[in-house]
């Protein structure tokens, strides 16, 4: 029996692909989709003079959750990006940590990661010519001389490779090793039962702790990036 990797879609002569990572992220949308909308009415009913408890608790630990990684660099601009850092960092997430329910990781998907680094690159340029102007972004980039100026292009440029191949490096390694470790298992049986004894320690570093670090990162980065151009100077 062969593992499903990809969906495969016919429509008379013409057949695509779409890869399991790329259909788990559209499942999770539809989750998060339907448990943003049923927490936000859970919310607008609850009591704010009684202790939070259920799904109200959970969101309000969740939000604790995005302020600790967002409101350090975005600063008085925090309230307006909670909603998109909020819904993208639990995504990412759950994401990263689905691995342990035998799904592919959306995060390993290297085109994934490419398209929300892109977006966060795109958001930040974005509000730094809203901010000065297009004229005074270029001017940007000659600073502190002209001579650096192929190097400052070449570092704006950088972020959403850099944040592109940490991301994809660190989960398909995760990935990779364990399934490595597995087939080992499977290839030395029946000494290779012992080996279950190591496997929680496995997933907890590279499906848990990687998992958790690697969002941390991500938008801790995006959101510094976007804090210099939209948050007021200290």
């Amino acid at each position: 029996m062969t593992e499903v990797s990809a969906l495969e879609i016919h429509l008379g002569s013409f057949s695509f692909e779409i890869q399991q990572s790329i259909c788990v992220w559209l499942c999770l949308c539809v989750i998060f989709a339907v448990f943003f909308i049923y927490a936000g009415k859970k919310i607008d009913q609850a009591d704010p003079s009684k202790a939070s408890k259920g799904i109200v608790y959970i969101c309000e630990e969740a939000l604790n959750l995005v302020l600790f990684i967002v409101n350090t660099n975005l600063r008085e601009k925090t309230k307006k990006y909670i909603p998109l850092f909020g819904t993208l960092i639990l995504m990412m997430l759950v994401s990263n940590l689905i691995g342990l329910v035998g799904l592919q990781n959306p995060t390993s998907n290297v085109s994934f990661n490419a398209t929300l680094a892109i977006t966060m690159w795109l958001m930040i340029q974005g509000n730094a010519i809203r901010k000065g102007g297009l004229l005074a972004r270029m001017k940007e980039l000659t600073e502190p001389m002209v001579l650096l100026t192929p190097l400052n292009i070449i570092g704006e440029l950088a972020l959403p490779i850099s944040l592109t191949m940490r991301l994809f490096g660190n989960i398909l390694a995760g990935s990779i090793i364990t399934m490595l470790v597995y087939t080992l298992i499977k290839a030395i049986l029946p000494w290779g039962v012992l080996g279950f004894a190591f496997t929680p320690f496995l997933h907890m570093y590279f499906d848990i702790f990687s998992g958790v670090i690697q969002t941390y990162i991500f938008f801790t980065l995006a959101s510094f990036f976007l804090g210099q151009q939209v948050a007021e100077e200290e």
